[in-house]
C-alpha cells in the first residue's frame, strides 16, 4: 500500500468493481458479507438506472462502489460498540474515496433527507440495503421483522430505533417509486 493506504493501481475518484472486490478482500470481509454487498449493488444499480431514465441523474459508478463497499467494516465491528457505517466511511476516506465514504456513512442511518425533495444517491443506497436480507431481496416488512428479531430482542430502545427507521424507509420507498414506472415488488 502507498503512503495514503491505497492499493496498487489506485487512481483516485471512485473505485471500479474489481478494485472494490480487492478492497473487500484486503479488509478481510467474509464471503457472506461480500455476497450481500453484491446483491445490494444489483438492487442499487436497478434503482439508479430506472431513476436516471426517469430524469434523476445519479452517478451509477459511485453508487455501485458504495453498494459494494458499504459493509467493508461490518465484520470488524460485530459484537462491539463501533458503528460499522461510520468506521467504513473512515476507512474509505483514508483510502482516498471521500465521495464513496459519504454514501457508506449514511447506509444505516440516512440522517436528514427531504421526503418531497430530489432523489439522492444516499437515499438509493440506504433503501437498497434495507431491501436485502443476507443475499435475498425481500420486502421492507420482512427485512425489518428480521432486524427486530436479531437486534431488538429484549432491547426496547433498539426496537424503537428499528421501528422509527422502518417508518422512514416506508416514506422513502413511496418517494422513490412515485418516480418510477414499476413498484417495489419488481426489484
Amino acid at each position: 500500500m502507498s503512503a495514503v493506504g491505497q492499493l496498487p493501481g489506485h487512481t483516485g475518484g471512485v473505485p471500479g468493481r474489481e478494485e472494490c472486490r480487492r478492497l473487500l478482500e484486503s479488509h478481510g470481509v467474509p464471503p457472506h458479507i461480500r455476497r450481500h454487498s453484491e446483491q445490494v449493488a444489483r438492487v442499487t444499480l436497478r434503482l439508479g438506472e430506472a431513476l436516471g431514465a426517469a430524469g434523476f441523474p445519479l452517478d451509477l459508478d459511485r453508487l455501485e462502489a458504495a453498494a459494494l463497499l458499504h459493509d467493508i467494516a461490518k465484520a470488524d465491528c460485530l459484537g462491539g460498540r463501533q458503528d460499522h457505517a461510520r468506521e467504513g466511511g473512515a476507512r474509505l476516506r483514508a483510502l482516498g474515496y471521500p465521495e464513496v465514504a459519504a454514501l457508506v456513512e449514511r447506509h444505516v442511518d440516512l440522517g436528514a433527507w427531504e421526503p418531497a425533495g430530489e432523489v439522492t444517491e444516499a437515499e438509493v443506497l440506504n433503501y437498497a440495503d434495507k431491501r436485502v436480507r443476507h443475499e435475498e431481496v425481500v420486502t421492507l416488512g420482512e427485512r425489518f421483522q428480521d432486524l427486530l428479531e436479531r437486534y431488538g430482542k429484549d432491547r426496547p430502545a433498539a426496537q424503537a430505533r428499528i421501528r422509527d427507521n422502518w417508518r422512514i424507509m416506508e416514506e422513502l420507498e413511496a418517494k422513490l417509486f412515485a418516480r418510477l414506472p414499476f413498484g417495489p415488488d419488481a426489484l
